[in-house]
């Protein structure tokens, strides 16, 4: 089978390997779609996340979509935490410290034409739905868990600063929870225009120091009730910080490029902030699934470029450029 590792910074190589034989447990599955994440970005941009840095050529890829050897289509959970320690016995499984994660640290993920994972993590898909849909219900599924942290509750005002494929969501889902005023904002203009059209009343572009006072003109100098901030940048973080009301939630989404986020302690104390910390999701399949089913969520038109996996380099490189908004790779 052709799959694509990842041995160094802007270093993706194309190997031709054996596919792989399941387990007791595990299923194999053939993929059919993955989609470019941040989090993938901060590998193939800086060689690791966080704390964690690439050991050994990875493949890539976490958001992803297949089909069974039985013929089910499936979307894939690529979290599989350990579900015995206090963590997932809380309702945390997220947050498990011995979960395994598709393409991070020491576990391949899904660029390669066949992958074998856990049988309780496939999710069958709608015939309507492509498998590039069926990828999308994973950052889908952040965007929801950030949303639940939120507490949403009609008639609130929301920011969304950042703009990409969590953003966008976060953006839908407000509208659905029944915010009346969302305003977003990013850098560049087609995901402004993106923003407007799923449900932001009002779009601005982030520049220094517009933001927050054209938000605070929208509001009648109030501001948000809740800031997410989904760009992992610090710009965004101050802007989020500036923008919320006293007693307000900030909800940090976004993955600092150098693993620092920073706010200024005295506003944030002043005001009496909640700050919420994603950190993937939880059990948000199902839910994903109705939503797009439905259509009350769109995950299709944020897909903006498709590649093939012979040619995921450049998919990388158009990604990092930020040229659309979810850059898809048809396996």
């Amino acid at each position: 089978m052709k799959v694509i590792r990842f041995h160094a910074r802007a270093d993706l190589r194309l190997h031709e390997e054996p596919v792989p034989i399941p387990e007791t447990g595990k299923q194999l599955v053939q993929v059919k779609a993955v989609g470019i994440c941040g989090s993938d970005l901060h590998w193939f941009a800086e060689g690791g996340i966080g704390n964690t840095r690439i050991e050994r050529p990875l493949i890539l890829g976490h958001e992803f979509a297949g089909i069974m050897e039985n013929g089910q289509r499936v979307a894939v959970d690529p979290a599989i935490p350990c579900g015995r320690c206090e963590l997932c016995q809380r309702g945390n499984p997220n947050l498990c410290e011995k979960i395994i994660f598709a393409g991070h640290g020491e576990q391949d993920g899904a660029l390669r034409e066949w992958m074998v994972w856990d049988e309780k993590n496939f999710f069958p898909i709608p015939e309507s739905f492509t498998y590039s849909d069926g990828a999308m219900l994973e950052p889908l599924g952040v965007a929801i868990h950030a949303t639940d942290l939120a507490h949403l509750k009609p008639g609130m005002t929301v920011g969304v600063f950042g703009c990409g494929t969590i953003g966008l969501l976060i953006v839908q889902l407000a509208r659905l929870s029944g915010v009346t005023t969302i305003i977003a904002s990013d850098k560049l203009v087609h995901r402004m225009e993106a923003a407007s059209s799923l449900g932001a009343k009002k779009s601005i572009q982030a520049v220094d120091g517009v933001e927050v006072r054209e938000l605070m003109a929208e509001t009648g100098s109030r501001g948000v009730d809740v800031a997410f901030e989904v760009a992992g940048e610090q710009a965004a973080v101050e802007t989020a910080f500036a923008s919320v009301f006293p007693g307000g939630k900030v909800i940090l989404v976004g993955i600092p490029a150098n693993d620092l986020t920073a706010f200024p302690a005295s506003e944030a104390r002043r005001k009496g902030l909640t700050i919420k910390l994603v950190r993937r999701m939880k059990y948000t399949y199902p839910r994903a699934i109705d939503l797009v089913s439905k259509g009350l969520v769109d995950v299709r038109s944020l897909v903006t470029h498709h590649f093939p996996l012979t040619r995921a380099a450049e998919a990388f490189e158009v990604a990092q450029r930020r040229e659309g908004i979810k850059v898809m790779i048809d396996v």
